[in-house]
């Protein structure tokens, strides 16, 4: 199943916010952002629409995109990040 247009379960819908709740509260308060948020909900949403329900597994894809979004930083000059 692709997580576009996708019909989750109230159940499953309970899971993936728990577990997002879960992971950005592991985050540094600096990381904890709407983008970063958006990011790690998608990786949630992506895994759970392919038949993810393993709450430590879907952590794990939440807490992935934080390193990802992290990558990108790094390449980003110093000044252009502060645009």
């Amino acid at each position: 199943m692709d997580a576009i247009g996708a019909v989750f379960p109230p159940e499953l819908i309970q899971l993936m916010k728990a577990v997002l709740d879960d992971a950005v509260a592991t985050l540094p308060e600096s990381k904890r952002t709407s983008t970063m948020m958006a990011e790690m909900a998608s990786q949630i949403l992506s895994r759970a629409g392919k038949g993810e329900r393993n709450p430590a597994t879907l952590k794990l894809a939440a807490l992935s995109a934080v390193v990802e979004c992290s990558h990108y930083s790094h390449d980003i000059s110093p000044e252009r990040r502060a645009v």
